[in-house]
């Protein structure tokens, strides 16, 4: 069956990833204009100007993907690999110090693959990971209505980036509900973006963290909070880093400590049993944008703001 072939890329990759201990953080978020593919890209090239090697699986076909906000062209991507147009180094660009792969295509179609073309798949994924650092996965947000794979990687550190307002609040906390739930995942970073100080991100983090901690028993840390910047909002019309443009700005700064924070977190151990297997599902198929029914949202919303 297909299913077993993905499961056994996964297993194969994961031992790739635990071997070099290569650090796996994905990057979600509960609705789209949170600015998560903003956060990937400056994480990353934090990450690389502190002198870690880093590459970029960009999950999303969507305008304004991590490729579009650098003004990268691929000429090739993953897909190209499994069906033998290139070679695995040809689909991989590279941009502010740091590696990037575009990976959607060939996630969404993973499951049409003949045998061949899914062993193709695998070996440029293991290229692509063998001397990096951190894998950081921009990862796609779905309709709102998909349902949640039960595969989802336990071997990733999974970093939410949320905003302060009321809807950024309710949607955050009905994915980390969900994959609580549905996926077993307890444990949370959090970076909240756009807020006036850290004095508001941190009331909501704490507020947040202790809803989630009491209704779902699941730990949410607090890497920090990315503050409104119009240097930002510069760089990202440059299609550049924030650290790279004025690497003097507040955002700037911010990114560089929250990189800082990540490569500092324990390295999780990646589930070897039966239940979950690993990277490549979750490449396949991305956490969704789940449905609260109105009245809870509210309750929510309250719980967090007060």
């Amino acid at each position: 069956m297909r299913f077993d072939a993905r499961v056994d890329q996964a297993e194969g990759l994961r031992r790739l990833l635990v071997r070099n201990h290569t650090r796996v953080t994905t990057l979600v978020a509960g609705k789209s204009g949170v600015g998560q593919t903003c956060a990937t890209i400056n994480i990353a090239a934090a990450l690389a100007h502190s002198g870690k090697e880093v590459l970029v699986l960009d999950e999303s076909l969507a305008p304004n993907n991590f490729l579009d906000q650098l003004g990268l062209y691929a000429r090739y991507d993953l897909l190209d690999v499994a069906h033998d147009k290139c070679l695995p180094r040809n689909a991989v660009l590279n941009s502010n110090g740091f590696s990037v792969l575009s990976t959607a295509r060939a996630m969404n179609l993973l499951a049409k693959l003949n045998q061949t073309e899914q062993q193709r798949l695998d070996e440029a994924l293991a290229e692509a990971c063998a001397r990096v650092d951190m894998v950081l996965v921009d990862a796609a947000i779905p309709e709102r209505h998909a349902k949640t794979p039960s595969n989802l990687t336990s071997g990733a550190s999974l970093l939410v980036v949320m905003d302060a307002t009321s809807s950024g609040i309710t949607d955050s906390y009905a994915l980390i509900k969900r994959l609580a739930l549905e996926n077993a995942c307890l444990q949370f970073e959090i970076v909240l973006n756009k807020v006036s100080d850290e004095k508001t991100a941190l009331k909501a983090f704490e507020n947040m963290a202790k809803v989630a901690w009491n209704n779902l028993r699941a730990r949410l840390d607090y890497l920090g909070c990315i503050p409104r910047d119009d240097r930002l909002k510069r760089a990202i019309q440059l299609g550049r880093p924030v650290i790279s443009a004025y690497p003097a700005a507040t955002s700037a700064i911010a990114f560089q400590e929250i990189a800082q924070r990540l490569l500092h977190l324990p390295v999780r151990q990646i589930d070897t049993g039966s239940g979950m297997h690993g990277f490549m599902p979750f490449l396949a198929r991305q956490v969704s944008r789940p449905q609260m029914p109105l009245q809870y949202s509210k309750k929510v919303t309250h719980a967090v703001n007060c």
